[in-house]
C-alpha cells in the first residue's frame, strides 16, 4: 500500500527500533508473540485514555481503530486526492468509496466549482487569443 514519504520514515524508525519477528509480524504482545483480536480491543482503550481528552474520549473520536482508517481516507478527500487513487489506496472500489464518502464529496461541490469555472476562464482566454 503506498504511503506518503514521512509515515515510512516513521514506519523504519519503529523497525529499527523494535525490529520484527521471524514470521514478519510487526507488532507484537509483551512475550513477543502475534497480538491476539481481543488484546487490540484493549489496548485501543488503553491508548484513548492515556492520548485523548475526556472531551475526546466522551464524543466517541477514534473510539475503533477502524475510525482512523476513516479519518485517513477523509483526509485524503479533503486535500484534493482523485478519488480513484484514494480508492486504490484504501484497497476498495470507487463504488465503496463513493458509497461510504457521498456525504463528504457532496461537501466538495462548490470547490469542484470553483476549478471548472477557472479552467473554463482560462480556456475562453485562450480561444480569444487565437482569433
Amino acid at each position: 500500500m503506498p504511503i506518503p514519504p514521512q509515515f515510512v520514515r516513521m514506519l523504519r524508525a519503529h523497525i529499527d527500533r523494535f525490529g520484527v519477528a521471524g514470521d514478519g509480524w510487526l507488532f507484537r504482545n509483551q512475550a513477543g508473540n502475534y497480538v491476539d483480536a481481543a488484546a487490540y480491543g484493549k489496548n485501543w482503550a488503553r491508548a484513548r485514555e492515556s492520548a485523548l481528552t475526556r472531551m475526546e474520549r466522551v464524543s466517541g473520536f477514534a473510539k475503533r481503530p477502524y475510525d482512523l482508517r476513516h479519518a485517513g481516507v477523509s483526509f485524503w478527500l479533503y486535500s484534493g486526492v482523485d478519488p480513484a487513487e484514494c480508492a486504490r489506496r484504501a484497497g476498495q472500489s470507487i463504488q465503496v468509496l463513493f458509497r461510504y464518502y457521498a456525504k463528504f464529496l457532496s461537501g466538495a461541490e462548490n470547490h469542484a466549482n470553483s476549478l471548472i469555472e477557472d479552467s473554463m476562464r482560462r480556456w475562453a482566454v485562450a480561444a480569444a487569443d487565437d482569433r
